[in-house]
């Protein structure tokens, strides 16, 4: 159902843009291994003895041009957020974020088979965070990083994702 929802977005995307079809295709196809429900585990370097547990989801828009991510941590001190995923006008990835705290961020993203990478460079504070896929594409590792100067990187949150659905 769902390859029939992306496939449908192709179809209508070529008729009002034509030559953007076959990147957009592969980019919203390499989003599909998100697809689903999951249970997270992590740390954080600013809450050395904490265990974040939590959830997350991630789930197609109608018609299947956009990807919407909820996240919920059992840890107070990490923001619930939502964000959305789709393949801009420049044919790339980019990711709307939003969280209980009333951030909002834009993030360029990338899939590769196997991994799921996003970042932003933003002056005073950047981010990025990179996951990997195993187990049969049902664990994602994820390891974020944050820089204030640009160049130098510390780590942030680390994250497993276990599908569950």
């Amino acid at each position: 159902m769902r390859r029939a929802a992306v496939l449908l977005a192709y179809q209508q995307s070529s008729r009002r843009q034509p030559g953007r079809k076959t990147r957009t295709v592969s980019q919203l196809e390499l989003l599909r291994a998100l697809a689903g429900t999951w249970t997270t585990e992590g740390t954080h370097p600013l809450l050395p003895a904490a265990v974040i547990h939590g959830r997350a989801t991630f789930e197609w828009l109608e018609g299947g041009r956009f990807l919407i991510w909820r996240s919920h941590y059992d840890h107070p001190e990490i923001p619930d957020a939502i964000a959305v995923t789709g393949v801009t006008d420049d044919n790339l990835l980019s990711m709307h974020y939003f969280d209980s705290r009333g951030v909002y961020r834009v993030y360029s993203v990338s899939m590769s088979p196997g991994t799921w990478r996003f970042s932003r460079d933003a002056p005073g504070f950047s981010q990025r965070f990179t996951g990997t896929f195993s187990n049969g594409g049902n664990t994602i590792t994820g390891r974020g990083q944050l820089s204030h100067d640009g160049a130098s990187w510390d780590d942030d949150l680390v994250l497993t994702y276990q599908k569950t659905q």
